[in-house]
């Protein structure tokens, strides 16, 4: 398998983006990726301008219909391998649908896209080429995310009874959007975030978490979607009430007009013999309550097997870690630990050799779309008097 360095190509980002920033270093992060050409405004001038003022040299595009098709124009080794959409909602659709027609894999932001149709669409796709997809769930990058993941699936806390998973902001509890905030603008828009703001925006973040870290689903579900903020269009503050896969409850909870909050993510899940506790604020360490005994405190890089707790943990679990522990990983980790574990498979399916992913790296393009249903039945649930509806 080749290891030069692979191109990425980015969509959207220009303008004062937020996301595009962790993104771009997490790609540089191992040496082993880089970030050599994008499309980075809907206003071709304004892609130019961007590009030529990026902080590194890139070739700018005026347009991703043009980014792709001279990329593949080039050579292999030359042009792109893997595409970055970093847009608002509604743009994520098209460049993704045609990045994969051309058998370019794609990184995308999430939510995947609007509608349960347009995810339909892609998951067809993808599954039918074959091909990479991840949907960009930032805190599945985390290792500690990753160590609760083992933790509960390998049935270290008993059978799961009951979940809470939450993320709580507070940064549109007044007009943000009247403020010129870009971020805030779109999110509130109907017709560029799709139905909901908060659940769509943070919510399905939670609900990965849940999904992710119990490796279950939610199949039944009553949901309220509630605005706040006077004259404000979609969503600020989101409470989902489920029903697990495996007979379990679980509260799926999200709020951005919570005055104080800054990027309160976090997930306890309470099993018929011990409760596992992890926030993405203090995402160094997980908490174990166990009956009787006292409370075990696990950090990142700290971490052994037959200690008590723990019988055996894999090696390849072990071994991700990137800096020794009291040396706190972060945001910009979560982030390259995603880009480097999509890189792996990049590179497997340019060998002719990917198997594809079974969701223990990072989100799927499945992952992406039932984050999609998940929602567009809680506003089914919402809209019929809080209903309780299958998904």
């Amino acid at each position: 398998m080749s290891n030069r360095v692979l191109n990425v190509g980015i969509v959207g980002g220009g303008g004062g983006a937020f996301i595009v920033n962790p993104h771009q270093k997490a790609i540089f992060f191992d040496g082993t990726r880089r970030v050599t050409c994008g499309a980075l405004h809907p206003d071709p001038a304004v892609a130019m301008k961007e590009a030529e003022a990026w902080a590194y040299p890139i070739k700018g595009y005026k347009n991703y219909d043009e980014m792709l098709d001279e990329e593949m124009k080039k050579p292999a080794g030359e042009r792109i391998d893997y595409v970055l959409i970093v847009t608002p909602n509604f743009v994520h659709f098209d460049p993704a649908k045609k990045a994969l027609s051309k058998g370019i894999p794609v990184f995308c932001e999430k939510p995947l896209t609007i509608t349960l149709q347009e995810s339909d669409e892609l998951v067809k796709i993808v599954n039918e080429k074959k091909i990479p997809f991840c949907t960009a769930h930032t805190y599945l990058g985390h290792w500690t995310s990753r160590l609760s993941r083992f933790i509960v699936t390998s049935g270290l806390i008993g059978k799961v009874r009951w979940v809470d998973s939450y993320y709580i902001q507070g940064w549109l509890a007044g007009r943000t959007e009247d403020q010129g905030v870009m971020q805030a603008e779109w999110r509130v828009d109907p017709k560029r975030a799709g139905g909901s703001c908060c659940g769509g925006d943070i919510g399905t973040h939670a609900l990965m978490q849940l999904r992710y870290v119990t490796g279950l689903n939610i199949v039944k579900l009553q949901a309220f979607l509630e605005t706040f903020v006077a004259g404000r269009q979609l969503d600020d503050h989101f409470t989902v009430y489920g029903e697990l896969s495996n007979g379990g409850k679980a509260l799926v909870r999200a709020s951005q007009i919570a005055i104080g909050h800054k990027n309160d993510l976090g997930i306890e899940v309470n099993g018929d013999i011990g409760t596992l506790i992890w926030k993405q604020e203090d995402a160094e360490k997980i908490v174990i309550h166990l009956p009787g005994k006292p409370d075990l405190v696990y950090w990142r890089g700290a971490v052994s097997a037959h200690d008590g707790f723990f019988k055996d943990i894999p090696v390849s679990l072990l071994s991700e870690p990137t800096i020794p522990s009291g040396h706190p990983e972060g945001f910009h980790d979560a982030f390259a630990r995603l880009h480097r574990c999509f890189e792996a498979d990049v590179r497997a399916y340019q060998a002719g050799t990917y198997a594809g992913t079974d969701g223990s790296k990072y989100a799927t393009v499945e992952d992406g779309r039932m984050g999609i249903a998940f929602i567009e039945k809680a506003l089914e649930s919402n809209k019929n008097n809080h209903a309780c509806v299958e998904l």
